[in-house]
This record gives C-alpha cells, structure tokens and sequence, in this order.
C-alpha cells in the first residue's frame, strides 16, 4: 500500500501550481507541507528556477530542480564537512538521478522547453505577452505543468520516504 503522503503531495504540487504559479517553489512547497519542513531559505531561493530558469525554458524543468534542491536539503553534502560527507553527498546524488530517471521514463527529457514540446505540442517564450497568454489558454495551469509538477512533488517525497525507510533498517 502506497504511503498517503506521496498521494499529498501530488495533490498539493497540482493545486499549488494551479493557484500559484512558479513550478520550482510549487514542487518544493508541496514537498515542504507535506513533510511537514519548514524553510523558507530554500523555497526563496527556488524563485528564479521557474520554466527552465528565469522563464527561459532552456534549463532543468522546475519540477526536476526543486525536488533534487529538497532531497540535497535532507541528504545533501553539509558546510561543516566540506572536504568529506561523502555519504550524504553520494546519498542526494543517487536520490536525484532517480529523480531525473522518472522524468526521462515519463517525458523522455527534463529541459523544460523539451518536457512542453511533449505535453504541449509545442514550446513557448512566455516573456511575450502573446505567448504568455497562448501558454495559459493551452492548459499550462490547468492540467499541464499542474501534473508536472504534482509528479514531481510525489515522486520526490516517494523517494525520500524510501530512504528514511532503508535508513532506519540499516540502523
């Protein structure tokens, strides 16, 4: 049986996505309400990775970036083991690779401008006012990057439920 926190999340990065906007800060902040963390550092500095990075579409897909930003903040390497933590830091790089394998399965890429040829049909340039507004008419908050990032948010937080529950065997 499926954890109902993963289902949650789902829920959460759809809505938040829908009402919201901004891919990267809606996966991290379903992640984030769903596991109960509180971090406002992470999800601000979320902020310019929507569409690809600053609305390019050129980059990762937000969804990819701010669920492997929220498993480097569980896992990640820490400052004050800069010149080692290898386990912590071999831990968020294997978490994110099945991250970015689950998006491959499903959308064959993570660059965002790819991920809305597939889901879309099409790319767009949402920095012109006419793309911008053809970008929303096609569902981009209704049903498309809604279930992106939904995705996104479940898969991280299946995930990082699947280690903390190798962790505690191990321990």
């Amino acid at each position: 049986m499926k954890d109902k926190r993963i289902e949650k999340a789902y829920e959460l990065g759809f809505s938040y996505e829908k009402q919201f906007k901004g891919c990267a800060q809606c996966t991290i902040a379903a992640i984030q309400d769903t596991l109960d963390i509180k971090n406002d550092e992470i999800f601000r500095a979320a902020s310019s990775l929507a569409m690809g990075g600053g609305l390019t579409c050129a980059g990762a897909c937000g969804g990819v970036s701010g669920g492997a930003m929220m498993i480097s903040h569980l896992y990640g390497r820490r400052k004050e083991f800069f010149e080692g933590d290898d386990e912590m830091k071999i831990t968020s790089h294997r978490l994110t690779r099945e991250l970015h394998q689950r998006f491959i399965d499903t959308y064959g890429t993570v660059i965002c401008g790819e991920i809305h040829q597939k889901i879309f049909g099409r790319n767009y340039d949402i920095r012109i006012p006419e793309e911008k507004l053809q970008f929303n008419e096609d569902g981009a908050h209704r049903d498309k990057c809604t279930s992106v990032v939904a995705k996104a948010a479940a898969w991280t937080v299946e995930l990082i439920l699947e280690e903390q529950q190798r962790r505690s065997v191990n321990t």
